[in-house]
């Protein structure tokens, strides 16, 4: 009977010892050797479908504490840990599943909460387009870069390379506009290749243009031979035509002019001095004809008719006389007469 009623006095004992030093640990704990935890993640950008770790750590490391992680008041896991961090991987595939997150650390009947933790998420830029307008001088190139990518999170950061190096600055566009840089260069006599790189707040996530390559100019080129040659070239044709409007073309009017009509003259004339020099000569059009034999007519001068041996000086010869009746007006006014 004593025995019992000793061993329930040792117990009620120790459980008050113990209790007693569990509050005193705990509120010990709660000033110095137990402060919150701390929740992290290797990034706080995130796209949509991307896995990510988070990590939850406590300074403490000689205590043996459970680890909780929450988001908005959804318990997503516990572990335990000594020493070491508790690690979380999660999957992020919608807007809510964000955050805020929170870790809570408990060691016996104490308890704390870490800070919340967000992730922000972005959507990824597409591949950039590179445009490139070039000046070409004498002796410089002056050559314009534009990069823009038409999709992904604002702000994007643009940088440009030439032949795979970069030859700009990261340029930061915070508007849906095209990222322009210029530089000046020689002459090159070699091939140049540009292409520009897009990036926002991803990490380890860039996409590239494709690579625009410049043609070479050549050592012994002539940049302005072109452009000297071309307005002469078209000075000589602006005097070519001028001279076929007003020197070719008026000749072959006045040639086409001089042409008789078929048919408006149909005799032959000479008229021939008494030095049997040639006085006049006039030609008619031909006509070629398949027609039955026609009686010819020789015209004389009046005063040498009934002389045929002396008709040589002036003489008038048609096929056929009753072809042209009303002619026979105008020979006897020129002193001629019809001799069959």
């Amino acid at each position: 009977m004593w025995s019992h009623l000793n061993r329930l006095l040792f117990w009620s004992m120790f459980s008050s010892v113990t209790c007693r030093k569990a509050v005193l640990d705990c509120e010990a704990m709660k000033t110095n050797e137990f402060p919150s935890p701390c929740l992290d993640s290797k990034t706080n950008v995130v796209m949509k479908g991307q896995n990510v770790s988070m990590f939850c750590s406590h300074k403490n490391q000689s205590l043996q504490i459970t680890y909780s992680l929450f988001r908005h008041k959804t318990h997503l896991g516990t572990q335990d840990g000594k020493g070491e961090p508790a690690i979380f991987n999660l999957s992020i595939t919608e807007a809510h599943e964000s955050g805020p997150y929170k870790c809570k650390a408990q060691v016996t009947s104490c308890s704390k909460y870490s800070r919340d933790f967000s992730f922000t998420i972005v959507d990824p830029v597409t591949a950039p387009v590179l445009n490139i307008m070039v000046i070409q001088t004498e002796t410089d190139r002056h050559i314009t870069l534009h990069c823009l990518s038409v999709n992904g999170s604002l702000p994007i950061n643009y940088t440009f390379f030439e032949n795979h190096v970069a030859i700009s600055p990261a340029i930061s566009k915070y508007d849906r506009e095209p990222a322009e840089f210029n530089l000046t260069k020689k002459n090159p006599g070699e091939e140049e290749e540009y292409k520009c790189e897009a990036k926002n707040r991803l990490p380890n996530y860039a996409t590239y243009s494709q690579p625009v390559t410049m043609p070479s100019t050549g050592g012994d080129s002539c940049p302005f031979c072109l452009k000297l040659l071309l307005p002469g070239l078209l000075l000589l044709l602006v005097v070519i035509i001028l001279i076929l409007a007003f020197w070719v073309l008026p000749k072959y009017k006045t040639k086409e002019a001089s042409v008789p009509e078929v048919g408006s003259r149909p005799c032959v004339s000479t008229a021939q001095d008494e030095g049997k020099h040639s006085q006049e000569l006039q030609y008619a059009t031909p006509v070629f004809q398949e027609v039955p034999p026609r009686e010819q007519v020789l015209l004389l001068p009046k005063d040498l008719k009934g002389r045929p041996g002396q008709r040589n000086d002036q003489q008038w010869i048609c096929d056929d006389w009753s072809s042209f009746p009303s002619f026979s007006t105008v020979l006897e006014g020129n002193g001629l007469v019809p001799y069959l």
